[in-house]
């Protein structure tokens, strides 16, 4: 028996298929260890913000205990993620 590939694909059969570059989000978590000062350090450093930008997102994680710090391909928040990580803070990646 030889089997022949289709010449169409629907694609509702793939809708559920990963689709790494539809964005990703990367979240800072609090945690126990790190001074309010230093995380605002590591956002400008990493990530450009502006002081009060910076100020905001670690307020939000100190309040909420969470923050959506940077989003993009899986890749760049893969490497945001690292990035955070290697300074020492709680970081993951979550599709938005």
């Amino acid at each position: 028996m030889t089997t022949i590939a289709p010449d169409r694909v629907d694609l509702t059969e793939i809708d559920d298929a990963p689709d790494i570059d539809r964005g990703w989000s990367v979240v800072v978590w609090n945690d126990p260890v790190n001074l309010m000062s230093f995380v605002v350090y590591v956002f400008r450093k990493l990530f450009g913000h502006s002081m009060e930008e910076a100020t905001r997102l670690m307020l939000q994680v100190h309040n909420d205990g969470r923050a959506i710090v940077s989003q993009g391909p899986l890749e760049k928040a893969e490497l945001d993620c690292h990035r955070l990580h290697h300074h020492g803070l709680w970081a993951t990646l979550e599709r938005p």
